[in-house]
Protein backbone atom coordinates (compact mmCIF):
# COMPACT_ATOMS: atom_id res chain seq x y z
CA UNK A 1 0.00 0.00 0.00
CA UNK A 2 3.06 2.56 0.85
CA UNK A 3 4.27 1.50 -2.34
CA UNK A 4 1.19 2.46 -4.31
CA UNK A 5 1.02 6.02 -2.53
CA UNK A 6 4.44 6.94 -3.19
CA UNK A 7 4.07 6.05 -6.49
CA UNK A 8 0.80 7.80 -7.11
CA UNK A 9 1.88 10.43 -5.24
CA UNK A 10 4.96 11.32 -7.73
CA UNK A 11 3.49 14.41 -10.24
CA UNK A 12 6.21 13.66 -12.82
CA UNK A 13 4.73 10.62 -13.83
CA UNK A 14 1.30 11.64 -14.26
CA UNK A 15 1.89 14.63 -16.25
CA UNK A 16 0.44 13.14 -19.86
CA UNK A 17 -2.78 11.68 -17.02
CA UNK A 18 -6.00 13.63 -16.83
CA UNK A 19 -6.21 12.89 -13.11
CA UNK A 20 -4.78 15.00 -10.49
CA UNK A 21 -3.65 14.41 -6.68
CA UNK A 22 -7.22 14.13 -5.67
CA UNK A 23 -8.12 11.53 -8.09
CA UNK A 24 -5.04 9.50 -8.05
CA UNK A 25 -6.04 9.61 -3.73
CA UNK A 26 -9.27 8.57 -4.79
CA UNK A 27 -8.58 5.69 -7.25
CA UNK A 28 -6.21 4.42 -4.75
CA UNK A 29 -8.91 4.16 -2.15
CA UNK A 30 -11.37 2.34 -4.53
CA UNK A 31 -8.33 -0.05 -5.00
CA UNK A 32 -7.78 -1.09 -1.34
CA UNK A 33 -11.70 -1.02 -0.53
CA UNK A 34 -11.45 -4.04 -2.40
CA UNK A 35 -8.43 -5.79 -1.61
CA UNK A 36 -8.26 -8.65 0.79
CA UNK A 37 -5.71 -8.26 4.04
CA UNK A 38 -3.23 -10.84 4.63
CA UNK A 39 -1.75 -11.41 7.77
CA UNK A 40 2.07 -12.46 6.89
CA UNK A 41 3.43 -14.69 9.48
CA UNK A 42 6.93 -15.25 8.61
CA UNK A 43 9.70 -13.62 6.60
CA UNK A 44 10.73 -15.35 3.42
CA UNK A 45 14.10 -13.77 2.46
CA UNK A 46 14.13 -14.59 -1.26
CA UNK A 47 17.15 -12.81 -1.34
CA UNK A 48 16.64 -10.37 -4.38
CA UNK A 49 19.19 -8.03 -6.04
CA UNK A 50 16.90 -5.20 -4.24
CA UNK A 51 16.63 -6.04 -0.80
CA UNK A 52 13.52 -3.46 -1.13
CA UNK A 53 11.64 -5.91 -3.62
CA UNK A 54 11.69 -9.42 -1.19
CA UNK A 55 8.47 -7.99 0.90
CA UNK A 56 6.61 -8.48 -2.67
CA UNK A 57 7.46 -12.06 -2.77
CA UNK A 58 6.80 -12.80 0.95
CA UNK A 59 3.28 -10.85 0.92
CA UNK A 60 2.36 -13.08 -2.66
CA UNK A 61 3.75 -16.35 -1.47
CA UNK A 62 1.74 -15.29 2.06
CA UNK A 63 -1.38 -14.82 -0.15
CA UNK A 64 -1.66 -17.65 -2.17
CA UNK A 65 -1.26 -15.68 -5.01
CA UNK A 66 -0.63 -17.41 -8.12
CA UNK A 67 1.29 -13.90 -10.10
CA UNK A 68 3.30 -10.54 -9.86
CA UNK A 69 2.12 -8.46 -12.55
CA UNK A 70 4.76 -5.93 -12.89
CA UNK A 71 6.64 -3.95 -15.84
CA UNK A 72 9.48 -4.63 -13.09
CA UNK A 73 10.19 -8.27 -14.72
CA UNK A 74 14.21 -7.60 -13.60
CA UNK A 75 14.26 -6.69 -10.23
CA UNK A 76 11.91 -9.48 -9.35
CA UNK A 77 13.95 -12.40 -11.14
CA UNK A 78 17.26 -14.48 -9.41
CA UNK A 79 15.25 -15.24 -6.32
CA UNK A 80 18.11 -17.48 -4.08
CA UNK A 81 14.53 -19.10 -2.84
CA UNK A 82 12.39 -20.43 -5.39
CA UNK A 83 7.96 -20.66 -5.32
CA UNK A 84 7.54 -22.80 -8.52
CA UNK A 85 3.86 -22.10 -7.86
CA UNK A 86 4.26 -18.24 -8.17
CA UNK A 87 5.00 -16.76 -11.31
CA UNK A 88 6.33 -12.85 -12.07
CA UNK A 89 4.90 -11.06 -15.31
CA UNK A 90 4.32 -8.92 -17.21
CA UNK A 91 0.35 -6.95 -17.62
CA UNK A 92 0.71 -8.19 -21.48
CA UNK A 93 1.83 -11.64 -20.18
CA UNK A 94 -1.43 -11.57 -17.73
CA UNK A 95 -3.61 -10.33 -20.08
CA UNK A 96 -2.97 -12.99 -21.94
CA UNK A 97 -3.23 -15.73 -19.40
CA UNK A 98 -6.59 -14.70 -18.51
Amino acid sequence: MAEYEAVLGRDALFKKSTLDAADRESLLDIYLALCEWTKVYYLWRPNLPDESDNHLIEVAVAGGAEFIVTRNLRDLQNCQILFPALRVVSPEHFLKEL
